[in-house]
């Protein structure tokens, strides 16, 4: 007798280009943590929005965390190099 097994699996990315002054923005964002996110969040404007969408936030601030940084300390490099301010 034989087995058939089927997986099927779809994956959806998106691709955004951000300048300068919005890196700086989402970095300063994720650098209060989700935690005081989602504290404030839930305080000023209810849970019945963003409360599906946590566990998704989490993960967008520590790809933000992991990612933003660097990027800026490579413009930093950058203008030092070139003699910019």
């Amino acid at each position: 007798m034989s087995d058939i097994k089927i997986n099927t699996s779809v994956s959806i990315t998106a691709s955004i280009e951000l300048t300068e002054g919005q890196l700086r923005a989402l970095d300063a964002l994720a650098g209060y943590g989700p935690d005081n996110f989602f504290k404030a969040f839930y305080v000023k404007l209810g849970k019945a929005y963003m409360q599906p969408f946590e566990r998704d936030m989490r993960e967008l601030f520590s790809l933000i965390r992991a990612q933003v940084p660097p990027a800026l300390a490579g413009i930093k490099e950058a203008r030092k190099a070139l003699g910019l301010k």
